[in-house]
Order: structure tokens, then sequence, then C-alpha cells
């Protein structure tokens, strides 16, 4: 008997494993056609959590509206962050030409301290690396990302328009009233925990780009709003936003500025910013939200940006919030859970088994389960 267990256990495991690495194919394959539809569920989810909090925060305010009111409010947030993005750009390119020079003064510095004697010019990078031949490449890379927004718009207007009958496929998909409370009560910990994270990295890329600008501004660097912008944006990419936020400022401080301490107060400030927010703000406010062991989350962002690249990057923690709390349901991957999650309970978002009852949707707001 022992052995017979022993046997069932080494082929559940291998079964497992197959079942991820197979899993892990598919997804690489069909990244074109699941990449646009997991960015417009994270946008819907975005969207939803803007409704609840008008129909919860705001005295009075009509359900009804609150749907339209979400929408319309996050397309005037994604407009405006477009628009900055291609107002500031083009400035900032024309900058760039203008600072040629001091480009030039950049490279021969850099070349003395590595010992070379006959440093290139900038023209002569240019005319070496041959962007002409790259050309093609950007135009096909704008020609997806085009595409690809246009299928997130196509996906997340489905979604939206399909709300109404959710209840009716939980109904379907879960025919007793018992099914239907587990089915409710993980979508909701999924959604919380996914609305949770989005929470906390808006509140602490605010504070990052909040404080950036601060300094780029007290020292005179041009265009830091649009710095700040990427900051804040960066903020949502794991580990990486923060390098970002830390070395392209300082760097192009020392493009514009005559002086090196503008670039070295830069570097010293930002980087005591990021430790401050990265060290002391975030882990509270993720002890309180979410429970995900860091090692886990570097890894996510590893795989997910190997297989998805930059749209993968920015799902990766979401992704790994609904992996473990999917894989928490089950005896046979829980332990699974147990690994992804920080404190050894994922069970709920914040670790305690009773926050999986306190979901925004609960489940006698289902319909009621058939007699037949």
């Amino acid at each position: 008997m022992a052995e017979d267990d022993a046997v069932r256990t080494a082929t559940r495991n291998a079964v497992v494993v197959l079942a991820v690495i197979a899993g892990g194919a598919v997804v690489y394959w069909l990244r074109n056609i699941l990449t646009p539809l997991a960015l417009a569920i994270f946008l819907a989810v975005m969207i939803d959590g803007f409704a609840r909090v008008l129909t919860e925060h705001v005295k009075g305010f009509p359900d009804r509206a609150a749907l339209p009111v979400a929408v319309a409010l996050s397309i005037v947030l994604f407009g405006g962050s477009a628009w900055v993005i291609a107002d500031n750009a083009t400035s900032f390119a024309q900058q760039l030409v203008a600072y040629q020079p001091k480009l030039n003064q950049l490279i021969e510095r850099g070349s003395d301290l590595l010992g070379v004697r006959a440093p290139p010019s900038l023209e002569q990078l240019y005319r070496s690396v041959d962007p002409t031949q790259y050309l093609g490449l950007v135009a096909q890379r704008l020609q997806n990302f085009a595409s690809d927004a246009v299928f997130v718009l196509v996906y997340l207007g489905f979604l939206i328009a399909s709300r109404r009958g959710f209840k009716r496929k939980i109904v379907g998909m879960f025919p007793t009233h018992d099914e239907r409370e587990d089915a409710v009560r993980v979508f909701g910990q999924i959604r919380d925990g996914v609305e949770r994270y989005l929470w906390v990295q808006t509140v602490t890329g605010l504070m990052i780009a909040g404080g950036s600008w601060a300094v780029m501004a007290a020292v005179g660097l041009e265009n830091a709003v649009f710095w700040a912008f990427l900051i804040f944006l960066a903020s949502y990419i794991p580990i990486i936003g923060g390098f970002i936020g830390i070395l392209l400022p300082p760097v192009f401080a020392l493009v514009q500025f005559d002086t090196w301490w503008q670039a070295a107060t830069l570097l010293v400030v930002l980087n005591g910013v990021q430790f401050v927010v990265g060290n002391v703000v975030l882990p509270r406010m993720q002890g309180e939200s979410l429970n995900i062991d860091p090692v886990v989350v570097l890894l996510s962002l590893a795989f997910w940006g190997a297989i998805w690249g930059v749209p993968g990057m920015f799902l990766s923690t979401p992704l790994t919030v609904a992996a473990m709390v999917v894989l928490s349901q089950f005896p046979a991957t829980r332990r699974l859970a147990v690994l992804l999650s920080a404190n050894g309970s994922p069970v709920g978002a914040s670790g305690n088994p009773a926050s999986a009852e306190t979901t925004s949707t609960p489940a006698s707001t289902m319909p009621a389960p058939s007699k037949t």
C-alpha cells in the first residue's frame, strides 16, 4: 500500500509539472490573443472598482450612473496620460538635438576615464549604428501596439456589456447554492486582491513621483513633470520600475547642466525616496493587503516578462494573486499556494481565513438555487 501511495504521489506531481509546462507553452503561443484580453480584464476590474467607490463612498450617488461615470473617468485619465506623454515627448526629442554638443563632451569624458584616446563623436556613433535598419522593426512595433490597443478596447467593451449576464452564468455553472457561495467567494478574493494591488501601487507610485518631481524641480531639471509621470507609470512594474526612476533623471541632468552636483543630488535624493517608500511605506501597505512572497514577485516578474513582454511585467503581480487564490481552493494544489504566500496562509489576501468571507459581493445577493 505504501508503495502504491508513493507511485500515485509521484505520478500526480509529474502530471502537475507537465501541466504547468504545457500551460506556459500555450500562454506563450497565444500571447497575441491573451495579452489584450488580460489587459482588458485588468482595466475592467479597475473600472468596476471605480464604480463601487462611487456608490459606497459618495453619499446619494445613483447606482445606475456609477458604471458610466467610472468609464468616463477612466477615459479621461488614460486620455490625459496619453496627452502628457505625447506633448512632453515632442519637446524632449527637440531638446536632445540641442544637447548634441553636451553629449559629445560626455562621450569624451567617459572615454578619458576608460583610457580611449580617440573617442567617436555622436555623429560617428549614429552613422555606425545605422538606425535606418531598425525603422522597419520600429514601424512594426508601433503597428502592433496600435492593433493591441484596439483589441484591448474591443475586449473591454464586450466585458462591460456582458456584466449583466454574469449572475446567470454563475447559476448555470454552479447549480447549488453552496457551490455558488464558494464561486462568489473565490471571484471576490481575486477581484479584491487585484484592487488592493492597484491601490498600493497607485499610492506608493504617487509618493515616489511627487517626491521625485519636487527634487527635480528644485535643481531645475527640464521636463520634470514628464519624468515624474514616467516614474509613476514605471512604479507599476515591480523592481525594474524603481531602477528607471533612480537612473534616468540623473543621466539627463549630466546632459543639461555644466556641473555635476545636480546629477549627484538627483541620484542621492531619488535613491532615498525609493528606499523610504519601498522599505517603509510599501511593506506596511502590502502587509495589510497583499500576501505574496517577495521572491515570488521577482520570479513572477521574470516569468511573465519573458512570456508577454512589458504587458506581462505590468500584470505579473495581479496574475500571481489570482493564481494563489485559485490554487488555495484545491487540496492537491494548496501547498503551491502556501509557497506563493508571504505568511503561509493563502486563504484570503491578508492571510486570515476569515477575510475570505468579507467580499463586497456577498453570496446572499446571488439568485436562489433551483429546486429541480
